[in-house]
């Protein structure tokens, strides 16, 4: 094959592979921009004007109702996705460092027939554990409540299995050692020197945590009934399902929305350097 023809299928190949990614930026943008576009529309012009297209501009109109309606409830319901969420993947991706680096580094029996329970784990849905989580939660009394959602947030299978593998990719053994020469317990070993090590990393995994809390909304549908204590996705659920009743809810819906997907996107941005070094190194193990 001459170097003319390699040329040239390289340039086709290169140019189906941007179109293809073109095509498919469109598809996941395309929500995003409708929810935009219908955030800054008038109740009225939902219906009655293109979905895809602006009308007039009533957007700080949409964001003073959504904050009054139901006394402000929408404030606390963001309040609390910022509790769950926060707290929820701080604690989680400590728990997961910790459970990760003890499989990673420390030799004992049973540990990989563990890891293996715990890949396993991976594949169950959060779904099919709900209904047990209600029963166990019951028994012990802390169903609605804030702990019926935190408390199985901070488990993450998924961050343990990450855990393991960038400890084992960013944390040699020969600094452990020296460390461990030097007197120190085994964990002063790990904050002091292989958390350092696992920022970046670390910072995934509680990226990965805060979205799916944060977007996380069978599990506050199963344990919660206190209106106060929603978090903004089953909050906007209960609006959605009044709208047939109070039709100016509509609009609140839509723009709760768009509210809702704003801190995601702040906090990815605000914590890029520091994600895209993280899988950067688990993609190299």
């Amino acid at each position: 094959m001459s170097n003319k023809t390699m040329i040239r299928e390289s340039h086709v190949s290169r140019t189906a592979a941007m179109a293809l990614m073109f095509l498919l930026a469109i598809y996941f943008l395309l929500p995003l921009y409708f929810l935009i576009v219908a955030a800054t529309k008038p109740q009225g012009d939902l219906a009655s004007t293109f979905g895809l297209w602006f009308s007039h501009f009533n957007l700080f109109e949409n964001l003073s109702t959504l904050f009054s309606q139901g006394d402000g409830i929408f404030a606390r319901w963001a309040l609390n996705s910022v509790i769950y969420a926060v707290l929820g993947a701080a604690v989680g991706t400590l728990i997961s460092a910790l459970c990760g680096y003890a499989l990673a580094k420390f030799k004992f029996r049973g540990r990989e027939f563990l890891f293996s329970v715990v890949l396993g784990s991976i594949l169950v849905p959060g779904t099919a554990l709900a209904l047990p989580l209600f029963l166990l939660f019951s028994t012990v009394g802390i169903v609605d409540t804030y702990f019926a959602v935190f408390l199985p947030s901070v488990v993450s299978p998924f961050g343990v299995y990450l855990a393991r593998i960038f400890t084992v990719a960013a944390v040699p053994e020969e600094i452990l050692e020296s460390a461990r020469l030097d007197g120190a317990g085994e964990f002063r070993t790990f904050f002091s020197v292989s958390f350092k090590l696992l920022t970046p990393s670390l910072v995934t995994i509680f990226l990965f945590q805060f979205v799916g809390i944060w977007n996380n909304f069978f599990l506050p549908a199963v344990m919660l009934q206190k209106e106060s204590l929603f978090p903004i996705t089953l909050g906007l659920y209960q609006w959605n399902h009044q709208i047939a009743h109070v039709p100016l809810l509509q609009e609140s819906v839509i723009t709760g929305s768009l509210v809702s997907i704003v801190p995601v996107i702040i906090l990815f941005i605000l914590l890029q350097r520091f994600w895209r070094t993280g899988l950067a190194s688990g993609s190299l193990k």
